[in-house]
């Protein structure tokens, strides 16, 4: 696992950058003269971005080693929040954060793949959720420390999420081997949208995300009622939430080792929307809104690894394209969570604080559609690996 660590500490970054925005959009959205719905559409436009840009630039980097693939794209990375921190302006940040996705589409894909073929395959699944941890530790201590940051000045968090991306530039250059996997063009990474078993597969985790994000975006208005406005305790409720997603990362890794991916999956999304369902309750004072922030962490973090495993399963030969375009996925359903929590406040009046339910209407219609694939696989044919997806070849470092 040691040379994994780069990649963990490289996906710690663009997890990191993603979530942190969450917790800063009030301080964002007063400092740039903006609403706060407007403010969340900063995480939108960063999420679809990297959604929308991720398989071009897989495409672009396909034929680099991936350690050079990771370089380029962290370098990117870091310039983008650079200039975010510089920004003082709605254009200029928003501007900032399209670059920067730019950078972070090849990294969580590139650092996914890499682990994949570095591990045996009886060990895959945890060498995937360790990579993973990255981001998901990335809730549990890189948002909690940013929203605490960024009290003084919301800037200075962005200066820190570049300064990650440094380190993690360091660690692989040092720690990281050269890894050659089989280059594929952009139609060779869009193709397999084409095969309905991928597809039903990726909606998965877009749906997952959306229902996740509907709420998350907005989190901080949301638990004004458990927080009374305070920072301190808001970012305490944060870290609740993080340890519980980091704790179910860890253990995706170890059940889908052990169990069907698919009833992991199962698992996870009942969890997510009996959670989110409550959320209006159990978010009236501190104590609850503590367990129910663990509760709720647990679910969203373990639903990525087994998705994962799940893909790579149709095809191990395809792995790098799956896995880019499974990153895709969970983003635009980022992207569109936001998209949609922000709508809600906006045409319809919903207070922040009851995003939940409709956050909870959207995962239940989401392990509908998980049940539904599920049935059909049986009959689902499995992904032909493509000419250009051959054996993975690894050269030293």
């Amino acid at each position: 696992m040691r040379r994994l660590l780069p990649l963990a500490l490289a996906t710690f970054a663009v997890g990191t950058d993603g979530y942190v925005i969450a917790g800063l959009l009030p301080s964002i959205a007063t400092d740039l003269g903006v609403s706060t719905p407007a403010a969340g559409q900063l995480v939108t436009v960063f999420a679809l971005t990297l959604a929308l840009s991720a398989p071009v630039a897989g495409a672009l980097t396909s034929g680099l080693d991936r350690r050079t693939a990771l370089l380029i794209a962290l370098g990117v990375f870091v310039i983008g929040n650079a200039v975010t921190a510089l920004g003082t302006t709605y254009e200029v940040v928003m501007a900032s954060r399209i670059v920067t996705a730019v950078g972070a589409a090849t990294i969580t894909s590139a650092a996914s793949s890499t682990a994949a073929a570095l591990a045996p395959p009886e060990r895959r699944g945890r060498a995937l959720a360790f990579v993973l941890g990255g981001l998901t530790l990335a809730t549990a201590l890189g948002l909690p420390l940013g929203t605490l940051i960024g009290r003084t000045d919301w800037h200075l968090t962005l200066w820190a999420v570049a300064g990650i991306g440094l380190l993690a530039m360091a660690g692989i250059l040092a720690g990281l081997p050269r890894v050659t996997l089989p280059a594929a063009s952009l139609p060779d990474r869009l193709r397999p949208l084409a095969q309905g078993r991928v597809l039903a597969l990726l909606a998965v985790t877009s749906l997952a995300l959306l229902g996740a994000y509907t709420l998350y975006t907005y989190i901080a208005p949301a638990l004004r009622g458990a927080t009374g406005g305070d920072e301190s305790l808001l970012t305490l409720v944060l870290l609740a939430w993080g340890v519980g997603a980091l704790a179910g990362n860890i253990a995706a890794g170890r059940l889908v080792d052990r169990h069907d991916a698919a009833r992991v999956v199962t698992g996870s999304l009942a969890l997510a929307a009996l959670a989110l369902a409550l959320t209006p309750l159990a978010t009236r004072a501190l104590a609850p809104t503590l367990v129910w922030a663990v509760v709720w962490g647990v679910s969203v973090g373990i639903v990525v690894v087994p998705q994962q495993h799940r893909l790579i399963a149709l095809s191990p030969a395809a792995a790098p394209v799956l896995l880019g375009l499974n990153s895709s996925a969970l983003y635009l359903g980022i992207a569109l969570g936001g998209g949609l929590g922000g709508l809600a406040q906006e045409w319809f009046g919903l207070a922040p604080a009851h995003l939940g339910p409709v956050a909870a209407a959207v995962t239940v219609l989401t392990l509908l559609w998980h049940l539904r694939t599920t049935r059909n696989r049986a009959t689902s044919a499995a992904l032909t690996p493509e000419p250009t997806a051959a054996e993975h070849e690894k050269s030293p470092a």
